[in-house]
């Protein structure tokens, strides 16, 4: 067995000592901001402090004691933040929810959890809620963070803080440090329920030292200071966005932006201007995409430029990559290619970007590499839910594109003999609440944590090649590892979802989501008549086109890699139909499922070659 070590823990704490220390340390006038009426508003450390305490205060009065669970069903906002740290502050442990669950799932995870409050952000979800309270015996309390009618929920934020403040002895804020900082390192901070790409969610019990630990090892290898900027987009319910985007950018003194929406990124980057940013690889496809589009549809002599910039952008970052010396016609050609071409895209994320930081999924190493030239660097990472997250990430002083970086500090990381990533550290989840079998079936006696990825250590860096359950085995006996195949694929412009088939069938095939813009463009270009999707992909021209955007990038693949066929969806997959969980990731059993006919025909013709669409389900 292969072991890499991040070197010692950092010291034990809690999440309530980060909270005050930030505060303490830092105390700017704007810790948080929102956009409100139109512009990014800033709420200051001191009026964190001071709400975080009234709803502190509020809690207690609807008789919640330390180790009750109070869940969170909510969109990124100061309010979640809010009603974090108030939970955490008093020896709550909260449930974070996400607010794209039907109601079911939500069902499910607060009869689990035995939440006896929940915070909420919009009607939408109180609606959710008041369909399924009567299922929840124990639920005592729901508290709106929107002003909504008052038959959906028992009060708003801002009268259950005047309740609180109401509440509160004339000794309050010291009573309320007092007892925050009796929280102990092992006391449970959190509930994370996975979103579950095989089975029902399973709740991760995350301790306050196990996000702690993360926070304190990522401060330590990453330089973030007070003078950040960070937007904050991804779900918060998410361990990723939580710890990251949450924990670590309060921890650090820098000011967290909220954004209005993941369609308003863009529009967002430009008005908060971020130095930092957390995102899973769709963002990055995403703006890879459109930079291509610019260059490809600016005319001949705009795309000559740009593709002289990407070769120049290229051989600089092989040469920083190794370590190397810029020589001095290098740097001078690399100065005219940002001046040309990258300035525009760093300017398109506010102009004052540091860091990305990238997880949740694969990113590939071609875009990474082209960032990295752009002066954009991502640093990209790996974790669980499981291990608060991370488990390993790139850090400016050791980069490797390609792979997640070297364990973080306090973190051992091993590859069994069969390539699956093993675990341990102070980041490992003490278990998975009311499942004591799954518990003992993840972590083994010597603590080791089995991640279920497959990976290999080189130098101490970690590369990941699939999920240890994704593996195709086709019918000839091959394993096939889909992810890195499904990421060539999605390299195309024309490719907004890949999702490889095979596993005990005679060859791999592959099922396509088209990028319906860049689709629908190129077919107008072509004078091609369709109404909608569904004409659009049954086009013989629109089929060719795909199999050619897929396929041609896969020429390195063994025989018995390459897909032999791909079908063409008419819409993208969906939370709402279980085939992605809340945090964008495919289930593959549930696309199985639900496109069985499909895939079944496929097959069935195989004796003839190219791509078949398919009516929406």
């Amino acid at each position: 067995m292969v072991v890499a070590n991040g070197g010692p823990r950092p010291a034990a704490g809690t999440l309530t000592q980060l909270f005050f220390k930030a505060i303490e340390q830092y105390d700017k006038p704007n810790a948080l901001q929102a956009k409100i009426g139109g512009r990014y508003e800033p709420i200051s450390h001191r009026s964190v402090l001071e709400r975080v305490r009234h709803v502190s205060y509020a809690l207690n009065q609807i008789g919640a004691n330390p180790g009750d669970r109070v869940a969170i069903i909510s969109e990124n906002r100061p309010e979640w933040a809010i009603a974090d740290f108030a939970c955490l502050t008093s020896g709550l442990t909260d449930v974070s929810v996400y607010p794209t669950l039907p109601a079911a799932q939500i069902e499910y995870i607060l009869q689990d959890s035995g939440a006896i409050a929940v915070f909420l952000s919009t009607a939408e979800q109180a609606r959710k809620l008041a369909s399924i309270r009567a299922k929840l015996p124990a639920l005592k309390c729901v508290i709106s963070f929107d002003a909504i009618d008052a038959g959906l929920a028992d009060t708003s934020i801002a009268e259950f803080e005047r309740r609180g403040a109401e509440a509160e002895p004339a000794d309050a804020a010291a009573q309320h440090r007092a007892r925050a900082l009796k929280v102990l390192p092992n006391d449970i901070a959190t509930f994370l329920y996975t979103s579950g790409t095989t089975g029902e969610p399973k709740g991760v019990m995350l301790t306050h030292d196990n996000i702690y630990s993360n926070v304190a090892s990522l401060a330590e290898l990453i330089p973030f200071s007070s003078k950040d900027v960070a937007l904050s987009f991804l779900p918060l319910s998410h361990i990723f966005e939580r710890t990251i985007g949450h924990y670590l950018m309060f921890a650090t003194g820098s000011s967290i932006a909220y954004a209005e929406s993941t369609a308003s990124v863009p529009e967002n980057m430009l008005e908060v201007h971020p130095s930092l940013m957390v995102s899973v690889p769709r963002l990055y496809e995403k703006m890879y995409a459109r930079v291509l589009e610019t260059a490809s549809s600016g005319g001949a002599i705009k795309k000559r430029i740009f593709n002289w910039a990407r070769g120049v952008g290229d051989e600089w970052a092989d040469v920083k990559l190794a370590g190397g010396t810029l020589g001095g016609s290098l740097a001078l050609r690399y100065r005219i290619a940002q001046r040309l071409v990258f300035s525009k895209l760093k300017a398109r994320t506010g102009g004052e970007l540091r860091y990305f930081v990238s997880g949740g999924a694969p990113l590939s190493a071609e875009i990474n590499k082209f960032f990295y030239a752009a002066g954009l660097t991502i640093l990209e990472g790996y974790g669980l839910t499981e291990t608060s997250p991370t488990i390993a990430c790139n850090t400016p002083k050791a980069i490797r594109i390609g792979t997640v970086g070297t364990a973080i500090t306090g973190v051992s990381i091993a590859v069994a003999e069969d390539g699956e990533i093993l675990t341990r550290g102070p980041n490992v989840m003490l278990g998975y609440y009311n499942k004591p079998v799954m518990t003992e079936e993840a972590i083994d006696a010597d603590g080791w944590l089995h991640t279920g990825d497959i990976g290999v250590l080189n130098d101490g860096f970690l590369t990941i090649t699939d999920r240890k359950k994704d593996i195709l085995v086709t019918a000839g006996g091959k394993n096939v590892a889909p992810q890195p195949i499904e990421a060539a694929m999605k390299r195309s412009k024309f490719v907004a979802e890949a999702v490889l088939i095979g596993d005990r069938r005679k060859f791999p095939m592959a099922l396509i989501v088209p990028d319906f813009d860049q689709l629908e463009k190129w077919a107008k270009y072509k004078s091609l008549s369709f109404t909608d999707h569904e004409s659009l992909i049954a086009l013989p021209e629109v089929q060719a086109k795909m199999e050619r955007e897929t396929l041609s990038g896969l020429s390195d693949l063994a025989s018995f890699e390459t897909p032999k066929k791909i079908a063409l969806l008419p819409e993208e997959f969906s939370v709402e139909l279980g085939e992605l969980t809340p945090t964008l990731k495919v289930k593959r059993r549930i696309i199985d499922e639900n496109y069985k006919h499909l895939i079944d025909a496929v097959y069935a013709n195989s004796e003839t070659t190219g791509s078949a669409p398919v009516k929406s389900h």
